[in-house]
């Protein structure tokens, strides 16, 4: 395993003795589905490593998608989940090999007590995840779907730090919970705008300022 103070910083030193005495570290192959709806979580998860997509997942089977999870974080649904025993409600799905942190679910109040840098941790972590999701709704009640698809593709870039993503048509439509033959012809009209260069296994971004 990394070390801790690398990927958490903001961990005190007794909090990573915590950390290490009670937590599993799990690796996990891409594809892997690690949360699932209805499911009752029994662990929070950190990332230590690799990158986790979470969604929600409707009654067809449908994918809605709302954040990644990225070395250093921690699913604040699960969290919650975990602290009040309930049932999730997203789905977290392995996109690229990753390696997990479990924290017991009997430790959560415990350390929110005794440690001040756990505590500092998780309210940071609701407060982020909120944010996201705040912007998730804004986008779906206020933007057409072209605008949703450059703010998704805005967030796709800042994600990977990167100008050329791997992602297909398909798996763009059931993120926007839409078709792929709309997302296709949405990205050809980014296309031709200028904004995108479109390959055969991945997207160039060129200018995408949607905020």
């Amino acid at each position: 395993m990394q070390s801790l103070t690398n990927i958490f910083p903001s961990f005190s030193e007794t909090l990573q003795t915590a950390i290490d005495q009670n937590a599993k570290v799990q690796e996990f192959k891409a594809g892997d589905i690690i949360i699932r709806t209805g499911q009752y979580i029994r662990h929070t998860v950190l990332v230590i490593r690799g990158k986790i997509k979470i969604y929600r997942e409707d009654e067809d089977g449908g994918e809605f998608f709302m954040y990644y999870l990225q070395p250093g974080q921690a699913c604040a649904i699960s969290m919650i989940c975990a602290t009040k025993s309930e049932k999730s409600q997203i789905m977290a799905k392995v996109v690229e090999d990753a390696e997990l942190l479990l924290i017991p679910l009997s430790l959560m109040d415990k350390w929110m007590m005794e440690h001040r840098s756990w505590y500092e941790f998780v309210v940071d972590t609701y407060r982020t995840r909120f944010e996201e999701v705040l912007l998730v709704i804004d986008s779906i009640a206020f933007r057409a779907m072209d605008e949703r698809l450059e703010f998704y593709l805005k967030r796709q870039r800042d994600v990977c730090g990167c100008d050329d993503i791997q992602i297909s048509h398909q798996e763009i439509a059931n993120d926007l919970n839409t078709s792929r033959e709309v997302i296709s012809r949405l990205l050809k009209k980014m296309e031709q705008r200028g904004l995108i260069k479109l390959h055969r296994s991945h997207i160039h971004f060129k200018k995408i300022n949607t905020v």
